[in-house]
This record gives C-alpha cells, sequence and structure tokens, in this order.
C-alpha cells in the first residue's frame, strides 16, 4: 500500500480579470427540447429596478463584518436576531493571502477580527466579455452585501463562549412559547425532540404517515467524527480543515469549527441513544474511511447508518408525543409560510388526505426539509424530497443561497431505462474496498472479466495517486464524466464505470466484505440482478446533494426573523462541495446541538407575546394564496401531466446545469427553463379535485416551485464566473482539466432575494475569508 501524505497544495495562479423564444402559451414541453437543440438566442425581461425586502431593525447589536486587512482587536460577541444583514464593503478585499498554502496546522489560537470602516458598494466586477456581462445584467440586479453575523475571536472557543452570552428562556416559562418543527429527519426530529424535552410547547410537522420515514434513512454509508480512535493524525482541526479544503473554500470557516467540534458530542449522544455503531473485536466503536480524506473518521452501522440514526431521532420524537409534550402531524405538507410584521410566525399546510388547507401560528418557525435534487426528475433523493417549503420561504423574503451549489454523488447507479422512475444510490463507503476502473479502449464490449489487468484503466488511482479512489465526489464525478464522453462507459447503455471488488476479495475474504458491505452490495443485487461479488458494480454520476439552500447566519437563523433552517435544508457547511458522511453529521448538529439553544435567544425577547391569531390579516392572506394556487393549478385543464413537464425540466438542467457547465449553455438553458414553465402554467393537466388525496396536484404544486428553483438555479451558475467544487464551468479549469476558482471576485456565497413580479433576481454577496485554512489551490494528486 502506497505511503498516505498530504497532497500537496498550491497557491492559485493570479487572474486580473474575469473572462469569460418563447413558443406560444400551448406549446408542448418537447419544443423546448428542440428550441434549445438548435441554439435559440438568449432573451431576457426588461430590467427591473432592484427590489429590496424591508429590513427588520437590529435588536441592539450590529453584526461584525469578517474579512482580511486591518482590524481592532478581537473580540467574541453575540449575534443579534434580526440585526440588519447589509454590510459596507470591506477596505481591502485584496488582503485576503491568496498565496499562503493549508500544508501546515492552524495555528494554536485563530480569530476572526472586525474589518475597519468601508464605504458600501454594490457594484458588478469589470468583465472581459461585455455581452455576457450585458445579458447577467438583464437577468438580475446586484444588492448590498450581507454577513453572517457570527461573533469574532478564537475559533476553538468562538461557540462556547457564544452560548455564555445567549439569551435563556426560564424552564417555568417555556411553556408559554411555542415552535413549528417542518420536517422529522435527522434535524427536525433531533430539534423538535430536544426543544419539547426542555419544556417548549411543540408541533412538528411532515409530509409522511410516520417521521422515520424521513430521507435521512437514505444516507447509509456512515457519519463523522473527529474522535481520533485509530490514531492517524485525526483531529477536529483536521475535520475543519479537510470540510472547508473539501468545499473548496466556499463555506464560513466559524461554522464549519462548530460542525467539527460538536462532531465528537454528537457519537456520544447517539450511542446513548441506542445506535448500534459497528465496533472492532475488542468493543471500540470501529471507523473507515470516506472521499477525500486520508484518516479513518467515519462511523457507521453497517450499511444502514442512516436508517439506525434516523430511528434514534424518530424513536425520541415519539417519546416526547407519548407524554404529551409533543403535537406531531402526520400527511401535512407546508404550502406557506406566514410573516406578519417582519417575522415569521407560522405555516400553511395542506392535509394531503382531505384536502384541507389550514394555517398554524407559533412563536417561531424551523424547517428541516432537506435538499431540492430532485429538481432533476431522476436523482437518488426519495421521490417525496422537494423544495417547496423552502421555495415558499424564499417568496415570502427569505434569502436562496448558492443554487448552483448541486453535488452528483459517483457512486448512483447508471440510468437503465427510460421509464425508471428514480436513481439508486450505492453508498460512497464501498469506495473503501472497490477499484473504478473502465477498458482503455473506447467501445471495449467485452465483460470485465474477459479484459486484462493490463487493459484497464483505474483512472481515480492513475489520476489522483494520494487519494485514488477515494478522491472527494465532485472530482470523481468530474473524472468518470471524462471517461464517459471519451466513449469508455460501461453497459447495455455506455453510461457507466466500473466499482470492483475483485482485488478485495482476495486480499479480505468474501465473509469480510459482507461484514462490512453486505446489505448494499445486496441492494445492489435487487436493483440489478448481478452478483457484485463475482463481477464488477456499474455506476455513474448522479444529481444528489443541495449544497444550496435558505440562507442562515451564524444561529442557523434566516434573514426572517423568527425562521430557522437546519440540515440540507440550509446550506452553510459544505461549501461548493460536500464531504462525505457529513451530511449526517450536519444535520445532527443542528438538531441536537444547535437550534435548541438558538431558538431559545431568539425567543427570550418575546415573553408575554402571543402567537398570532388565525384571523391576523397575514394568516389569512397566507391561507388565501395557498388555496388560490392549488385553485389554479386544477383550473388549467391542460393535456400534458406534471411528470412530462418534470422530465423535460431534468433534461434541460441535466444538459446545460450538470456536472460541467459553461456560459451558452447556461443562458440557453435558463430561457428554455422559462420557456418550459410558461408552458406548464397554460398546459398542465392535474385530474381529480383538491379535497381528497392527490398525488397529480401534489407532483404539479412541487414542480410549479421546481421550475422557478430551476431558473434560479442557472441563473446563479451563470452569475458565478469560475469554477469552484461541484460548480465546473468548462471556461474556467487548468491546463489539467481541474476547477479554476477565482479568488479575488468569488470568495463569497451569493444569496439571493426573490424577483418581484416581472422583475429579475437580487444577487447579495457575503464575503468569505480563511484565516484558519488559507486560501489554496485544492489538490488530490
Amino acid at each position: 500500500m502506497a505511503t498516505e501524505s498530504r497532497p500537496e497544495e498550491q497557491p492559485p495562479a493570479g487572474r486580473g480579470g474575469r473572462g469569460d423564444a418563447g413558443a406560444p402559451g400551448g406549446r408542448r414541453a418537447a419544443a423546448v427540447r428542440r428550441a434549445v437543440a438548435i441554439g435559440v438566442a438568449a432573451t431576457a425581461a426588461g430590467v427591473a429596478r432592484r427590489y429590496l425586502t424591508a429590513r427588520q431593525d437590529g435588536q441592539g447589536q450590529d453584526p461584525t463584518h469578517r474579512d482580511a486587512g486591518s482590524a481592532p482587536a478581537p473580540e467574541t460577541r453575540p449575534v443579534a436576531p434580526g440585526a440588519d444583514l447589509s454590510r459596507s464593503a470591506p477596505a481591502d478585499r485584496s488582503a485576503v493571502d491568496t498565496a499562503s498554502t493549508a500544508t501546515s496546522p492552524p495555528p494554536a489560537a485563530v480569530t476572526r477580527e472586525a474589518p475597519a470602516p468601508a464605504a458600501a458598494t454594490a457594484t458588478r466586477p469589470s468583465r472581459t466579455n461585455p455581452a455576457v456581462a450585458e445579458d447577467l445584467d438583464r437577468r438580475r440586479s446586484i444588492g448590498e452585501e450581507i454577513h453572517d453575523a457570527a461573533p469574532t475571536g478564537d475559533l476553538d472557543t468562538m461557540w462556547d463562549d457564544h452560548l455564555l452570552n445567549l439569551k435563556l428562556v426560564n424552564p417555568a416559562n417555556r411553556r408559554r412559547f411555542k415552535v413549528i418543527v417542518v420536517g422529522t429527519g435527522l434535524a427536525g426530529a433531533g430539534a423538535a425532540a430536544t426543544l419539547s424535552e426542555l419544556g417548549y410547547q411543540v408541533e412538528a410537522f411532515t409530509l409522511h404517515d410516520a417521521p422515520r420515514r424521513a430521507h435521512s434513512v437514505a444516507a447509509q454509508g456512515g457519519i463523522n467524527a473527529a474522535k481520533g480512535y485509530k490514531a492517524d493524525g485525526d483531529s477536529i482541526d483536521r475535520l475543519f480543515r479537510d470540510t472547508v479544503k473539501g468545499g473548496d473554500f466556499r463555506a464560513r470557516e466559524a461554522d464549519v469549527h462548530r460542525l467539527s467540534e460538536m462532531s465528537v458530542r454528537v457519537i456520544d449522544h447517539m450511542t446513548a441513544l441506542g445506535v448500534p455503531f459497528a465496533r472492532e473485536y475488542g468493543g471500540q466503536i470501529a471507523t473507515r474511511s470516506f472521499g477525500g480524506v486520508q484518516v479513518s473518521r467515519t462511523f457507521y452501522a453497517r450499511g444502514q447508518t442512516g436508517q439506525q440514526l434516523q430511528i434514534a431521532g424518530a424513536q425520541q420524537l415519539l417519546k416526547e408525543v407519548g407524554a404529551g409534550r409533543l403535537t406531531l402531524h402526520t400527511r401535512q405538507e407546508m404550502l406557506d409560510l406566514i410573516v406578519a410584521d417582519g417575522r415569521a410566525v407560522g405555516i400553511v399546510t395542506r392535509d394531503m388526505v382531505t384536502g384541507d388547507i389550514v394555517p398554524h401560528t407559533a412563536h417561531a418557525v424551523v424547517l428541516a426539509t432537506g435538499g431540492y435534487g430532485n429538481v432533476y426528475f431522476k436523482s437518488t433523493l426519495a421521490k417525496s424530497s422537494n423544495v417547496t417549503a423552502t421555495w415558499r420561504a424564499h417568496k415570502r423574503g427569505a434569502l436562496f443561497a448558492n443554487p448552483c451549489m448541486i453535488q452528483f454523488h459517483p457512486t448512483s447507479l447508471p440510468l437503465t431505462s427510460e421509464w425508471q422512475s428514480k436513481l439508486t444510490l450505492m453508498s460512497e463507503s464501498l469506495r473503501n474496498d472497490g477499484r473504478v476502473w473502465v477498458p482503455k479502449e473506447p467501445g471495449d464490449d467485452r465483460a470485465p472479466e474477459d479484459i486484462p489487468e493490463e487493459e484497464r484503466d483505474y483512472y481515480l488511482e492513475r489520476m489522483y495517486p494520494s487519494f485514488g479512489n477515494l478522491a472527494p465526489r465532485d472530482i470523481s464525478s468530474r473524472a468518470a464524466k471524462i471517461q464517459l464522453d471519451a466513449g469508455k462507459g460501461v453497459g447495455p447503455l455506455r453510461n457507466g464505470v466500473y466499482l470492483d471488488f475483485r482485488d478485495a476479495i482476495a486480499r479480505l475474504g468474501r465473509k469480510t466484505m459482507e461484514e462490512r458491505y453486505g446489505n448494499l452490495l445486496e441492494l445492489y443485487t435487487d436493483a440489478t440482478g448481478e452478483d457484485p461479488y463475482t463481477s464488477p458494480m456499474r455506476i455513474a454520476p448522479g444529481p444528489h446533494f443541495a449544497m444550496g439552500g435558505l440562507w442562515t447566519d451564524y444561529n442557523q437563523m434566516s434573514n426572517v426573523p423568527g425562521l430557522f433552517v437546519g440540515g440540507e435544508a440550509s446550506f452553510n457547511y459544505h461549501g461548493a462541495n460536500r464531504l462525505g458522511a457529513n451530511s449526517l453529521l450536519s444535520a445532527s448538529v443542528d438538531g441536537w446541538f444547535v437550534l435548541p439553544w438558538t431558538v431559545a435567544d431568539y425567543l427570550a425577547p418575546q415573553l408575554g407575546q402571543e402567537p398570532v391569531p388565525h384571523d391576523h390579516p397575514a394568516v389569512t392572506s397566507a391561507v388565501a394564496e395557498a388555496s388560490g394556487r392549488v385553485d389554479q393549478l386544477l383550473g388549467i385543464g391542460g393535456t400534458t401531466g406534471p411528470d412530462v413537464y418534470h422530465k423535460e425540466l431534468g433534461q434541460l438542467l441535466t444538459d446545460h446545469v450538470g456536472v460541467e457547465r459553461s456560459a451558452e449553455g447556461l443562458a440557453k438553458g435558463a430561457d428554455a427553463i422559462k420557456d418550459l414553465k410558461d408552458d406548464f402554467w397554460t398546459n398542465v393537466r392535474v385530474v381529480g379535485h383538491g379535497q381528497q388525496l392527490n398525488q397529480e396536484l401534489e407532483r404539479a404544486g412541487r414542480l410549479a416551485d421546481y421550475l422557478e428553483l430551476a431558473e434560479l438555479m442557472a441563473l446563479d451558475a451563470l452569475d458565478r464566473d469560475e469554477s469552484a467544487g461541484a460548480h465546473f464551468r468548462s471556461e474556467h479549469q487548468t491546463e489539467d482539466g481541474e476547477a479554476l476558482r477565482d479568488d479575488e471576485h468569488w470568495t463569497s456565497s451569493s444569496a439571493w432575494e426573490a424577483a418581484p413580479p416581472d422583475g429579475t433576481p437580487t444577487r447579495r454577496s457575503e464575503p468569505l475569508t480563511f484565516d484558519a485554512v488559507p486560501l489554496a489551490t485544492r489538490s488530490y494528486k
């Protein structure tokens, strides 16, 4: 075995500049594809004035902007819920050290510093391609910068110091506060159960018939934690650095450090709740490696980790239900967010069985509704996963951040039929012992067993020798696409690559493989009819995890006061690419260890206030609007079912906002998506009526939101004129085909304001700084 070493990282090359119709309403969706194929010219609506949402008062604390440059002495400050998020630009953005490397450990005490005052700016950086700039100016406007409102100070003690400054609620007063939690996955179940056990009134909502059916069950490979059990050099700082680097330097350092230090508590907590983590012969909890790292920090329960964690979380939630402290609403779909006086005060839901549309009000709302990968139609997500809850919140004023950051998982099973309903995910843990390869010659149709060793290309091991088959997901997916584009795909449709366990079985024995991955390999056999013990698996990149989501501050609260977001529904931990096994971790940290305390900080000043009544104008208006959208969908009376449109949308996104993007393709894709959306609202057919279980109505409502989201995804990808992580622009790559970031202009997150009627979205940037993990060119070679 090759000696593991930290891969060489080089500072990014300096870059002085930046390079860079619609048919009538009754047109069938297929015409969109034809229009794209012949290269319809990019079109857009007229330039609209920038739409500014109302900003809330700061409640006494102005957030501190974090950037490089001169600064006063470090200090730790409590977050101010509802603070004004508009920030002035830093005095000198070029002060970010782009020449530093991340090859040495971070200093003992890393601080976040407040900047010197600077004049506010909201200008668009110059582009070398005026046509692209002009096109973007028609599609979007640019607003003021925002800030995450995190405290300043030493990263190692920041969260503990922050907890000491959060306001508390007397145990006797907690029962006077009501909190709504939407979603019962790991983040939602953890938050609901903990808040309830602390004494708050909690109402939890799920569109499933039982909380344990939430999609967290699908993350089977494992959960990261910096326990350092293997004595292989792992630590909290290394997990922190791996996550920042894995996200290609597009996530906040403060949030990622909290994630890393809380990881240790998560494992102890879930073990206490009865999660049967795998153990070594001597009884110690076992770990294994995952993509993007060189240590063994992933805790697992065979190939059922997500399921076991979800069962534990659901049990705690149901325990509170049984004790009469928590109210659980099943088969309820959130259709809208209620905002009154600038605050989130409730939700509107539709009973999926009876069709009743009713409001629910509270002092605060927590959204933990998962990601939006199903916008691609066929993805690794459960078919019921959707974006409606977070998108409705976005339409009510919540900023939507980095929507174009979509991870394609490299070990999805290849599509085998046009009529296949979804993609099947195989755990990334299989890459610990499986070797990825393709035939060296394009078009080789021999059985894999008949292809000799010298005619196999173990391309990940060749391209990324330090990490090999455990290269990060975004890099592994792009590498697979290169092989597929070169005609080296395998399988009946030539759309896959091999994941081969031959060598591992010879080295370890079949019994060991069965112990480590038995249920995963059985799943593969059930899905394909093939035996992975005797013939290599076939895998391919598939739409998987959304790094984008609702923008949140350090307290996991959106820019709408009272609206908190957890798990994959938020955006803050994973940057431009998520490390494997960090999904279950981020959901658990949010649910069990962040939201219960930050929600309390928001609630404390509201003592004595009651939730808004159901006859409040904001409540009745939200209910009327939700009912109106349902009636509108039912009343179109078109000829084309929702899934036809969704399939067309998925193809447009795959073609233009997929593993690889380009400015030309993104512009065409955005216009084609708009045309498809217009056709949908003219010609969709929704059978049945609203006062019943109606899955066609559910699909149509979710698709209506997906169509709007897809437009923003294409716009965000076009606007972000660089390559970073899973966002790979073909115009921005190194000589050897790796992603080429633009740290001079794009060391930031993009948070979008919803477009007003007949207007354009507004992009607001949150600057990011990297003091503990200096900016460096990501290398896994």
